[in-house]
């Protein structure tokens, strides 16, 4: 192997234990994110440096993660103004370790680097709970939501900061700033580096689930730049979303988000054609959905509903009931088969949980199709009355399109040309005008 290749392999390894190593470093740390990466990277180093030569480790987070925590205690050690934080991360180390460039020591023949077996062993007990850790103090409330997302994908996620930028077509610079002042915020409020419980949790968790979803949003559909969808974006929150079913498994609003992005998931082939143009869900073709993605949604959303009715008290959640609604339009083989009845029902359902003017315009829509467009079009009517979603484009498609299967085609043309306005993605604002241009010529055929 070749020392370029070498080296790539180390980074690979590298890129899918860091989120795991910054975990377990910054409980070590007593919860300073900013010196659980830097000793990650500096693992990193001595990794790069060993590995090629001395072999992989058989448990290579744990090795990294014990390089880190005796780079933590040399950097205490200079700074004895620490000493309270030396002690806490000397608890956590397994003495009695040798090898060369402050690394873990051998452990068995052939040559191969390991960690000593009882670190292995509390490494393995302990990280899931320090990655659940990690999760709830990067999306804090106390940080703005860019800064939560932007962390999240860095820490929890692992992505780079070229790589954050890159899908939400940022500057790097930007990014790094933002992750920087993220860390700094969060060590200013004194965020304990821990799992929220009782009534903390439960609106803690919502803000966790927030972030994911909004990862996954912006994926699914791109508020800016040319592309309307980002798959890559799509692919880390749903990761990210089964990463945190796993750690907290008895949730049915983690489930009932993971349900939802894995239907959401299905459709994302469809929803661009050939020329990069987006489809819209009446569209596409329903054969190119991934029955994969499907199924797992389906085994997701039972999971929720099975813990949602046995507590009881709760009820369904909005991402359960939102899942719900996915699986409504993934059962339906053809738009015509859509049980919009139930869509009504569900989003109804779901006002009464979230207060919100999208919520209603989604309701809308689906009452256009299970009683007619007239049905809907005042309730419509009332929502850009209220001015609740006055710069939102959606609101004016959907009542274009009603108004077009009204047959109110120059009213309609005036509606599509206000959203392509509005519309920040190039790509969305060219489906809008071409069907603001289709009403036209409707209008004039007429």
């Amino acid at each position: 192997m070749s020392a370029t290749d070498s080296t790539a392999a180390v980074e690979a390894v590298f890129r899918i234990e860091f989120p795991r190593v910054v975990a377990a470093l910054a409980r070590a740390c007593g919860g300073d994110l900013g010196l659980a990466e830097d000793l990650a990277q500096d693992a990193l180093v001595d990794a790069l440096a060993q590995w090629p030569i001395e072999g992989t480790p058989r448990n290579p987070g744990a090795w990294l993660t014990a390089v880190g925590k005796r780079k933590a205690i040399d950097r205490f050690r200079r700074d004895r103004v620490l000493a309270s934080k030396y002690a806490e991360v000397g608890r956590s180390v397994v003495g009695g370790a040798g090898g060369g460039g402050g690394g873990p020591g051998v452990v068995g023949g052939g040559g191969e680097i390991g960690v000593e077996p009882d670190f292995v062993a509390s490494f393995d007990d302990e990280i899931e709970d320090d990655r659940l850790r990690l999760i709830f103090v990067a999306c804090h409330p106390v940080l703005a939501m860019p800064a939560r997302v932007a962390l999240t994908l860095r820490l929890v996620g692992g992505l780079t900061v070229p790589e954050i930028a890159r899908a939400y077509v940022d500057r790097e610079a930007t990014v790094a700033q933002r992750i920087v002042r993220a860390k700094k915020a969060i060590a200013s409020a004194g965020v304990p580096f821990e799992v929220p419980s009782g009534e903390d949790r439960v609106a803690r968790l919502g803000a966790v689930l927030e972030v994911i979803y909004l990862i996954y949003n912006e994926g699914y559909s791109a508020t800016a730049g040319s592309s309307w969808v980002r798959p890559e974006l799509c692919a880390e929150a749903l990761r990210l979303g089964r990463v945190l079913a796993a750690l907290a498994p008895d949730e049915p609003e983690v489930h009932g988000l993971v349900a939802l992005m894995e239907f959401q998931s299905s459709r994302l082939r469809a929803r661009v054609g050939s020329s990069g143009a987006p489809v819209l869900l009446f569209d596409q073709d329903r054969r190119s959905w991934d029955p994969l993605h499907i199924n797992r949604g389906e085994t997701a959303l039972a999971r929720a509903e099975s813990l949602a009715a046995a507590d009881g008290s709760a009820g369904r959640g909005p991402y359960l009931l939102q899942a719900s609604i996915a699986s409504c339009h993934a059962r339906s083989l053809r738009p015509e088969d859509t049980d919009w009845a139930r869509l009504v029902s569900l989003y109804s359902e779901l006002a009464g949980l979230v207060a919100s003017p999208v919520v209603e315009l989604n309701r809308a829509v689906a009452l256009s199709y299970a009683s007619g467009p007239e049905a809907a079009l005042p309730y419509v009517d009332l929502i850009v009355a209220s001015g609740a979603l006055e710069r939102y484009h959606l609101l004016y498609s959907v009542r274009a399109d009603l108004l077009d299967r009204l047959g109110r085609s120059d009213e309609a043309a005036g509606e599509w040309e206000r959203a392509a306005g509005l519309a920040a993605n190039s790509a969305e604002r060219g489906l809008l005008a071409d069907r603001a241009a289709a009403s036209r010529a409707r209008l004039a055929g007429g």
